[in-house]
């Protein structure tokens, strides 16, 4: 029922020439700005956003608003919400995942590896029991999806941030019992896991087809400028050749 109610909104807004993202009662507005004209769009579609607030009784949490420019040079323009100028910010918190404005998620990493560290220390403190299946067990469950969940928008590119992910799941492994002075590795390979390293390769690749295939509502050709598939009997030996296209791609 409440999609229903809200929807309507996407259409309104898109009328003034922004983009608009929607998720339960979260709405963002953005577009590309070239001239102060652009400037005077988003205005427009912010301030239609309140009327049409106002009309149908869902007052906006103005607290809960803010500014982000994405890109190097961009002027910090003050944007109005009925009267009140919103904040602009360096960064902020969407879905989950910390957005900086220079699209850099070093920030994003270094949050999720303090709280997995957390959650891993908790779970040697708490856990009487020092079962090495179990103690894995609830390594996985609690403490690894912090670290991967929505990799494929951040997934590291420095080495320093590929280095702190991995160190929880390096941490935690040696402290089990009787693998202390054993090495990375061979931990892996007796608890029967994967590095996170690899874990986020795997995600990565699994996204990347289902772009290339059509399973998700992302268009290939705005990451691809150039691709070819076989034509096997069986999907899983399709032969796919990718070149990508970095400049191409749209955030």
């Amino acid at each position: 029922m409440f999609l229903i109610y809200i929807n309507k909104l996407v259409t309104l807004l898109n009328s003034f020439g922004v983009k608009v993202k929607l998720f339960a009662d979260d709405v963002k507005l953005y577009t590309k700005i070239v001239n102060g004209t652009d400037y005077d769009k988003l205005q427009a579609a912010l301030s239609a956003l309140c009327a049409w607030a106002e009309d149908w009784q869902l007052p906006i949490s103005i607290s809960k608003c803010c500014v982000l420019h994405i890109g190097k040079g961009n002027v910090s323009h003050q944007f109005f919400i009925n009267g009140s100028p919103l904040p602009v910010v360096n960064s902020c918190r969407d879905l989950g995942i910390t957005i900086t404005s220079t699209l850099l998620f070093s920030d994003h990493i270094t949050n999720i590896v303090a709280k997995a560290h957390q959650r891993a220390n908790m779970i040697h403190r708490c856990f009487v029991s020092r079962n090495t299946a179990l103690l894995v067990r609830a390594f996985v469950t609690y403490v690894r999806p912090l670290l991967e969940y929505n990799s494929v928008i951040w997934s590291p590119h420095h080495k320093c941030d590929t280095v702190s992910l991995e160190q929880v799941q390096r941490r935690f492994t040696k402290r089990l019992h009787g693998l202390r002075d054993l090495s990375y590795e061979k931990r892996l390979s007796l608890l029967n896991l994967q590095s996170l390293e690899v874990r986020r390769l795997h995600y990565d690749l699994t996204w990347c087809y289902k772009i290339l295939f059509g399973l998700v509502c992302v268009n290939p050709d705005e990451f691809f400028f150039q691709f070819s598939v076989s034509n096997t009997s069986c999907i899983s030996n399709a032969a796919i050749t990718v070149h990508v296209c970095p400049s191409s791609v749209n955030v």
